[in-house]
């Protein structure tokens, strides 16, 4: 039996009914991993010795009845911006090189104390800038849906290995979209939570005011189960909100919803597949009862700008801290600090990082702060408030994800302008600090995913995540399985 194309809660339904052992499921995972990963390059770092030795350990609280959750004994994978204490952690740049932390993310901690076995750290774009996970130092991942297509990014690893079954559910990381593009371009379901939900202790800082951990799973019940377990306050981190962890009712009744479209998103630019997708799933939920309405946001016109220069000014502080003194690739060959300096950053730091850092580093700058910096906070409250407005008539808006379907590799990567429009759908969301959640809603003509993405107001996930379960029980769109092979 494959159990790797099953979903993370059918695998946990098995460990307890005993029919299958959590060392037989990871023995599992780690052949699939073996077997596909060298065409998908999903992972960085795989941990086969320690995934066998927690499988083990994991194996005895579910049989001594300590470890309850539905996830226990369920392998799964992290982005490698998530520090891991002991693991390899590298937010695949060169500049982490040889970087193991001795403290795990909040987030992973409350998997592994449910019983989540890891199997490894996941390929990324570097310190997740990028929308094609082709600017790691470990090379470009794959979608496994076509091996000339980008997973889309940055959180590409990590949906390209729950598209290629490698792991049964994994962590992304979300600043402009990271989780849901690649969601999209890969056929999976990946959520976006509430700014605040989830503990942001332990994640690399991209843009603080902006990234947001979340699951990527193979249907929106994995997903919810998911955000239940990493969901809560931390005092730990200072923007972490005072709540529970956010629980969720799939009861699939979506009659009496209403649901927006903004017309803005439907213009020009948006690929002819991926618009009759989206409004056919409108359609659809319309047909079980929702109440779509289309209305006007211009406002997020705005957003690209607005959020570049954002986290852009926001990354050139954060990484200032990749000095090659306290952690890292430290030069070989030096004069003096400053060189040292110089040299590791030059070294360690790819192209397209150095690129944001410039950039922020400009905005930031004497003479140019108020005239960029100053006014992208302004048209950030100015959208968040275009928001707050469409939420007092609407329950989600719908939307496309991404513009087009999986790129090919180097389509956009040799044209930065390009890979920054391809995030317009998603950016507003991180300016404004809403959940956001895509599901697969069908196919372009190459036979390529397109996710439909659904926003709603903050701390909404449940009502998300049921529209999102109502469309998966009336399609089959998230059964669809990708063949990896070679285009001509």
């Amino acid at each position: 039996m494959d159990w790797m194309n099953m979903s993370a809660l059918e695998v946990g339904k098995k460990i307890k009914a005993k029919e299958i052992g959590v060392e037989e499921v990871t023995k599992a995972a780690l052949d699939r991993i073996a077997e596909k990963d060298k065409d998908v390059n999903a992972f960085i770092t795989v941990c086969a010795d320690e995934a066998m030795a927690q499988a083990k350990k994991v194996q005895k609280g579910i049989d001594e009845g300590t470890l309850t959750s539905p996830l226990a004994g369920v392998p799964m994978a992290v982005k490698d911006n998530m520090c891991t204490k002991g693991i390899l952690t590298t937010c695949a740049s060169k500049i982490l090189t040889g970087f193991k932390p001795f403290y795990s993310s909040t987030a992973v901690n409350r998997l592994e104390e449910a019983g989540a076995v890891i199997l490894g750290k996941l390929n990324m774009d570097e310190f997740a800038m990028g929308s094609t996970s082709e600017t790691s130092f470990y090379g470009p991942v794959v979608n496994p849906w076509g091996t000339q297509r980008s997973p889309g990014g940055s959180s590409g690893g990590s949906a390209a290995a729950v598209a290629a079954g490698e792991a049964f559910y994994t962590l992304g990381s979300d600043t402009g979209g990271s989780i849901r593009q690649p969601a999209s371009f890969c056929g999976v379901t990946g959520l976006k939570p509430t700014y605040g939900s989830v503990s942001r202790y332990g994640l690399i800082a991209y843009a603080s005011s902006l990234d947001q951990i979340g699951p990527l799973g193979k249907n929106v019940e994995d997903v919810a189960e998911v955000l239940s377990i990493i969901s809560g306050h931390d005092p730990k981190d200072s923007t972490s909100v005072a709540a529970g962890a956010i629980q969720t009712q799939l009861t699939g009744d979506i009659k009496g919803k209403r649901i927006g479209i903004p017309k803005e998103y439907f213009g020009d630019g948006l690929q002819a597949d991926v618009k009759e997708r989206v409004l056919a799933a409108a359609k659809k939920l319309e047909e079980m009862g929702a109440i779509v309405e289309e209305f006007s946001m211009p406002e997020t016109d705005y957003a690209i700008p607005a959020y570049y220069i954002i986290a852009c000014a926001e990354a050139s502080s954060n990484l200032s801290r990749f000095d090659g003194v306290k952690y890292g690739y430290a030069a070989p060959e030096y004069k003096d600090l400053t060189d040292l300096y110089y040299k590791s950053r030059s070294q360690g730091f790819g192209m397209e990082v150095k690129r944001r850092i410039m950039i922020g580093a400009f905005v930031l700058s004497s003479g140019y702060y108020d005239a960029y910096y100053k006014k992208a906070l302004q048209v950030k409250a100015v959208i968040k408030q275009s928001f707050d407005r469409a939420f007092g008539k609407f329950d989600c808006i719908l939307s496309p994800t991404a513009p087009t379907t999986a790129l090919k590799l180097g389509e956009s990567l040799s044209d930065p302008l390009k890979m920054y429009l391809g995030d317009i759908y998603t950016v507003s969301v991180n300016l404004a600090g809403l959940p956001s959640l895509v599901v697969p809603c069908g196919f372009d003509k190459e036979g390529l995913p397109v996710g439909l993405q659904l926003t709603g107001q903050a701390f909404t996930e449940s009502q998300l995540l049921n529209i999102g379960y109502a469309f998966q029980q009336a399609t089959d769109y998230h059964l669809h399985l990708p063949e990896t092979k070679k285009e001509a």
